[in-house]
């Protein structure tokens, strides 16, 4: 994919560090070490490697990345490894896409809980899909499945969401055999809506009456037991969003539908326009008008802050797995999968292989796109002094 002409590392070299001084009365440290490792990243303060193609010998200084996890341009090889160590946990069968999302309500609340409330989020997902899945009257299997956490919606605004990718079908309840689930149906979406809808409340009303609901300036009257559970009464007047696509394709095309959702940031690169006047300018897809293609302008400092909404509690897991795939079940469970839909999982040392390959392993040769190797590794100041590299003609 070609470089975009705008980056959100290029907004921040113009005017980040202006926004910065300009917002010093909310910015943390966490939001100051974002955008400067954005504004870093593949730039010569980061320091290099010097790279020489293996075909041709042409040479070539590569900056080094920030690795930060918001950065858009740090994720490509990031989830290309992800991906490459999932192919071996992805059975012959077909899998289901479903969304949880939390109502607009409960936004404010978010802002001053991120990591409870997003914890809240997955537990109350992953169990609605558990025990229902579970009922003998829905499917009466135990299901395995991944959830990703995303926080944005298409405008940067707050919007935080699971996307579960679950095979159709699961483990019967002895463990005897695998149970396929209809061919366009899984669960039923009204009963997922009502059961994580008590589920979440249940856990919010929990924390409250538990202390661990920080409720500060706009919200320091939902301190009063009486205010909070009025405030907390309309939740269960709206139906929440649980959106459920039927069954789709396989293995192998669930791990292009896996590069849709993983790895993700707020906005991409791509989707910038312009930068000028102190406008940005970016497209957003308008879902209420069948994906049509818009253009938003915000101001800069609107624009960085929307961004820095969505910056993850330190050391925050958004990638979880459960059921049959949970951590401490898959050694046991999975093979057990495989077993009973007749197949065979790919040996442990393919993933090897496919999870250890450098991210360098994606840069190929300008002249003749050969692949790429790293011979020295340069330091910052020894980028700054260092001149460019002699091309060498293949011996």
């Amino acid at each position: 994919m070609s470089r975009p002409p705008l980056e959100v590392g290029d907004l921040i070299r113009a005017a980040g560090e202006a926004f910065i001084e300009r917002s010093r009365q909310w910015m943390r440290w966490k939001h100051v070490k974002v955008l400067r490792a954005i504004a870093r990243c593949r730039t010569a303060a980061l320091g290099g490697h010097l790279d020489e193609c293996t075909r041709c010998g042409h040479r070539a200084i590569s900056f080094n990345s920030c690795r930060d996890r918001h950065c858009p341009k740090c994720q490509i090889a990031a989830r290309e490894r992800w991906i490459a160590a999932r192919q071996r946990e992805l059975l012959p069968t077909r899998y289901a896409h479903v969304v949880f999302t939390l109502p607009r309500r409960l936004a404010p609340l978010v802002l001053q809980n991120k990591k409870l409330l997003y914890d809240l989020l997955f537990h109350s997902s992953a169990e609605t899909l558990l025990e229902v899945a579970r009922n003998p009257l829905r499917l009466g299997a135990e299901i395995g499945f991944f959830s990703v956490l995303h926080t944005w919606s298409q405008k940067l605004s707050l919007h935080p969401h699971v996307h579960c990718v679950v095979p159709a079908g699961g483990l019967s309840l002895d463990h005897t055999h695998w149970v396929h689930s209809r061919k366009n149906y899984f669960l039923p979406k009204e009963v997922l809506r009502e059961v994580f809808r008590g589920k979440f409340v249940d856990a919010l009303e929990q924390a409250f009456r538990d202390g661990r609901l920080n409720l500060q300036g706009d919200l320091a009257l939902l301190a009063q037991p009486k205010i909070f559970a009025a405030w907390l009464r309309p939740l269960f007047r709206q139906d929440w969003v649980v959106y459920l696509k039927r069954p789709f394709g396989g293995p192998q095309y669930v791990l292009q539908y896996l590069g849709r959702y993983t790895h993700r940031v707020a906005i991409s690169n791509h989707r910038l326009v312009s930068f000028a006047d102190g406008q940005v300018t970016f497209r957003w897809r308008d879902s209420a008008h069948n994906n049509e293609q818009r253009l938003m302008a915000l101001s800069l400092d609107k624009f960085l802050r929307r961004f820095l909404l969505h910056i993850l509690p330190q050391g925050f897991v958004r990638i979880r797995n459960f059921g049959f795939l949970a951590n401490r079940r898959r050694a046991t469970l999975l093979p057990l999968c495989f077993q009973l839909l007749g197949s065979e999982q790919q040996p442990q040392a393919e993933q090897n292989v496919s999870s250890t390959k450098d991210s360098s392993d994606l840069w190929h040769c300008p002249k003749c796109a050969g692949p790429m190797k790293v011979i020295e590794r340069l330091t910052a100041a020894e980028i700054q002094l260092r001149s460019p590299p002699v091309v060498t003609a293949a011996a």
